[in-house]
């Protein structure tokens, strides 16, 4: 009985949390390597579920297992434009500039600007302060401008 109410828990925990956890690590790692962490993470978690019921931020402890567990994994980040390149929207050299920007700037960029997400999410999701995120989001942007050729304002 009491694993039936862990397991519960567990997929309701699932549900609620999967899709920004694996978006977390999409934006990090890029789609094959992220969704692979999510599902490490994810493991971990109903491995040792009965052992985390007391983790402050769980979908924060699970973005950095999924980063441990994939650690020695790690190939170089790409993104496939998902859009025809005469789309006038979607410039064509963002998929390259995104993959040469840093994981935290990579991250902060697309959950911030892709995902819509606050500062405040992306810092309690990855377990680093709102100003490293701030900081690594300007970073990032004046490094796409650079690269895009876009104006700095």
């Amino acid at each position: 009985m009491v694993a039936a109410v862990a397991a519960d828990h567990f997929e309701e925990f699932v549900r609620a949390n999967e899709p920004r956890l694996r978006r977390a690590l999409v934006a990090a790692y890029g789609g094959p390597a992220g969704r692979e962490a999510t599902a490490e993470a994810l493991a971990y978690a109903w491995e040792h579920w009965e052992r985390l019921a007391d983790v402050d931020n769980l979908p924060g402890y699970l973005y950095r297992v999924g980063q441990s567990r994939t650690r020695w994994r790690r190939t170089p980040v790409t993104f496939a434009p998902t859009v025809a390149y005469d789309d006038p929207v979607v410039e064509p050299g963002l998929a390259k500039a995104l993959a040469s920007l840093s994981v935290r700037q990579r991250t902060a960029v697309v959950l911030v600007h892709g995902f819509g997400w606050t500062l405040r999410e992306v810092a309690d999701h990855t377990g680093v302060k709102v100003t490293t995120v701030q900081n690594h989001l300007e970073r990032g942007l004046a490094k796409l401008r650079h690269q895009i050729g876009g104006t700095s304002a």
